[in-house]
């Protein structure tokens, strides 16, 4: 378990949220002192867990192509949407962090997509930039969970390090539960990638026949 500052909570504000699909919903976001990296984490508290049932919880890193902009190189704006309705549904908090491109920032993560499109995949384009496979630290995160009271959650995600990095961070993460496959034409190398370097927990065979269709 590693040791860190306690966050406390800055501020709470009801945002009504509105999808271009006509999906709404109230949230609560919250805002934190403390901070170990001093980002502008935020929290989108939904709903309410029933008594006796644990937070579903995602950790959700920033991506402005895909959240914002549609973009269809990644799976993020799909995976956001649907967090927020599943945790809605459940009750427990989608954590907003500030970590464009795998934490090495938005105009990285172009140029990332530039050699991607002479061949690399999203992993090797980040070592040929002199930068990590994945910078992401979720310090932050287990900050922001503790100053919330949630010791012990669900975890939605497929991605096995944010598990692992939560445990050693001391959350007790009972589960993780993956998201759904939000295949395109334009991602689908980059969904097989997550599989072979980072294990996401994503249909291997059924990503490499589209790969290679």
């Amino acid at each position: 378990m590693t040791d860190f500052p306690a966050a406390t909570q800055r501020a709470r504000v009801r945002v009504p949220l509105r999808f271009t699909d006509g999906y709404s919903v109230d949230a609560e976001l919250v805002t934190f002192h403390g901070l170990t990296d001093g980002q502008e984490h935020v929290a989108v508290v939904l709903g309410e867990p029933a008594p006796g049932t644990l937070p579903l919880v995602r950790l959700h890193s920033e991506c402005l192509t895909g959240d914002v902009f549609g973009s269809a190189r990644c799976d993020c704006g799909p995976q956001l949407r649907e967090a927020v309705e599943r945790i809605a549904e459940r009750g427990g908090v989608l954590l907003y962090l500030r970590q464009e491109g795998r934490g090495i920032g938005l105009y990285n993560k172009l140029d990332a997509y530039a050699l991607q499109d002479q061949g690399l995949d999203t992993y090797e384009a980040n070592a040929a930039l002199g930068l990590p496979e994945d910078a992401r630290d979720y310090t932050a995160a287990a900050q922001m969970l503790q100053a919330l009271g949630h010791g012990e959650l669900d975890l939605l995600s497929n991605n096995p390090d944010k598990a692992e990095q939560l445990r050693t961070l001391g959350v007790t993460v009972r589960d993780r539960v993956p998201t759904g496959v939000f295949s395109t034409a334009h991602n689908v190398r980059y969904l097989r990638a997550k599989v072979l370097h980072t294990q996401h927990t994503l249909p291997l065979a059924e990503l490499t026949e589209l790969t290679a269709g």
